[in-house]
């Protein structure tokens, strides 16, 4: 199990997104949690969430498919460009939170699908 992992459960997570005056660094930390362990219900809502955000902040921003979730799944060079990063940036971050995460975030061609 990962240290991130047993740094939180889901009452704490839970807790922290709905404080009122959590610092940033520390929600985020607690969505991350429960967007990878939270119960289903929860991550399906912070993934819709997330995709809204995501089309309103990036809306050049396409997914080239989906994963067997129906999560979108984009280039490392599509995801640096809507940054503004290298990819090399791009590739560390999320080889970071692989790391972090204890997940694999990495799809290949065939583990996609055009259709949602």
């Amino acid at each position: 199990m990962t240290e991130f992992k047993q740094q939180w459960d889901f009452a704490t997570a839970m807790a922290i997104v709905q404080h009122p005056t959590v610092d940033s660094k520390t929600w985020a930390e607690a969505v991350e949690w429960l967007l990878i362990y939270g119960p289903p219900e929860i991550r399906e809502m912070l993934t819709s969430a997330s995709g809204h955000a995501t089309k309103q902040s990036f809306p050049d921003l396409q997914p080239v498919g989906y994963d067997a979730e129906g999560s979108p799944c984009y280039t490392v060079h599509e995801l640096a460009q809507a940054l503004d990063i290298t990819e090399e940036e791009a590739a560390e971050i999320i080889a970071e939170k692989e790391e972090k995460h204890g997940v694999c975030h990495h799809r290949g061609t065939d583990d996609t699908s055009s259709l949602q």
